[in-house]
């Protein structure tokens, strides 16, 4: 332990010097309130730490705003090409989050001219989704779910609604059923591939996502429709059914978790936080505002992984050596003090880096429907539900135990039962 209380490495790893004292980022207790840890990690260690992943492989944890903004900016020195890790020696065959790192035929993993052909691929299959038809669409999935669990006078809002419905909405998008055992093996394989539980297998769970993806594809291809996928193959870039796949895999995933935990935050801010309190009820503007709030303060996705140095170079005080691994910490450098000063986030500005910045960003306009999701769930469910209050006092809420994404594990709730 340091002298702060944060678990560290009890020495480097061999042949890697910098990482002496180094904070392991799996288990740590900081989970539940993981701004503390980017605080003193950036105290100790400035705006990029050394930090050890799973299994003591060592990584940089990129911690101000600035710094993350010029890593995504310049992906001559800090590319996306997980093969150009120098750490593959070390890890083993079902380490936990090699279906992040380990290298795929995916646009995540692309560069350069092919990088910019399969996103511009996908950034025009979804720009052919019409948003008031998804708002109409999420409003729809949203009063099913409502339904089921309206005339009870309670529910549990993570598992009943917040990861339901952007899932719902993501599959109908690339054209998949938006019920059914497939699809709801589906939405359980993405989320143990991006927030695997004690006891899971996110290597096995991510081999099931890709296989029913593949089914998928061959599906439209002999019956194409309106949906994203039928675009994607269509596109005259023509992409491969592999490429696709991996693709899809990318859009579902990023459409789903991070909204969900989108969903889930901002109505934990609604229901906690007295500054919303008189304006919940049917108030779209302190919907909105609590919305953007999140991304600056709960951000669903906290950190990325990653980048990797194309070459020996600094950043940050830090002498980076060519094929290290630099994690994204969005969190962190959302709330970074060199931005905001007197420790108060501007909320009502859109500069976050929760969506991440430069070549691999969130294509446009992921985000835009992203926020078309989150919401339509969130004021529709408050429209519908106008006495929504938490069940339990809002201390006894908790997190995830992730350093990757930042959600709540329940949001019980009570309210008037309707009449069916």
């Amino acid at each position: 332990m340091t002298d702060t209380g944060i678990p560290s490495a009890d020495a480097a790893p061999p042949g890697c010097p910098a990482h002496a004292g180094a904070v392991r980022l799996a288990g740590l207790e900081y989970q539940q309130t993981p701004s503390e840890l980017y605080r003193t990690l950036r105290r100790e260690h400035g705006a990029v730490a050394p930090v050890l992943l799973d299994h003591d492989i060592p990584a940089w944890l990129v911690l101000g705003y600035s710094e993350v903004g010029y890593v995504t900016s310049h992906d001559e020195l800090f590319a996306r090409d997980s093969r150009r890790w120098n750490q593959w020696p070390n890890i083993p065959p079902d380490w936990p989050l090699l279906p992040f790192v380990g290298y795929q035929p995916s646009v995540l993993f692309t560069e350069g001219a092919e990088h910019q052909r399969r996103a511009g691929v996908i950034t025009e299959a979804l720009e052919g989704v019409d948003q008031f038809e998804l708002a109409r669409d999420c409003q729809h999935i949203a009063d099913q779910l409502i339904g089921a669990f309206s005339g009870s006078g309670q529910a549990e809002l993570m598992s009943a609604y917040a990861h339901a419905l952007p899932m719902r909405a993501a599959v109908q998008m690339c054209g998949m059923p938006h019920s059914g055992t497939d699809t709801q093996q589906l939405v359980d394989d993405l989320r143990i591939s991006l927030d695997a539980a004690e006891g899971d297998d996110p290597v096995a769970a991510y081999g099931r996502v890709g296989a029913r993806l593949t089914q998928l594809v061959k599906e439209k291809r002999e019956r194409p429709g309106p949906d994203v996928t039928s675009r994607m193959l269509l596109h005259p870039a023509g992409l491969t059914d592999e490429e696709i796949v991996q693709d899809l895999i990318s859009v579902i995933a990023a459409a789903q978790q991070p909204t969900a935990n989108w969903i889930c935050n901002t109505l934990r801010l609604l229901l906690t936080d007295e500054r919303f309190a008189l304006n919940v009820s049917g108030g779209r503007l302190s919907v909105g505002e609590a919305l953007n709030e999140v991304l600056w303060l709960d951000t669903p996705t906290q950190n990325f992984i990653g980048r990797w140095a194309v070459r020996d170079t600094q950043l940050g005080g830090r002498q980076i050596r060519a094929g290290d691994c630099l994690v994204l910490g969005l969190a962190a450098a959302n709330t970074d003090p060199q931005i905001w000063p007197e420790a108060h986030v501007g909320a009502e500005n859109s500069a976050h880096l929760s969506f991440s910045n430069g070549e691999h960003r969130c294509p446009y306009p992921a985000p835009l429907l992203a926020d078309v999701i989150a919401r339509t769930a969130v004021e529709t469910l408050l429209e519908r539900l106008p006495d929504l209050v938490l069940a339990v006092e809002p201390e006894e809420l908790t997190w995830r135990p992730s350093i990757w994404m930042r959600g709540l594990t329940a949001l019980p709730v009570e309210f008037t039962p309707v009449a069916r």
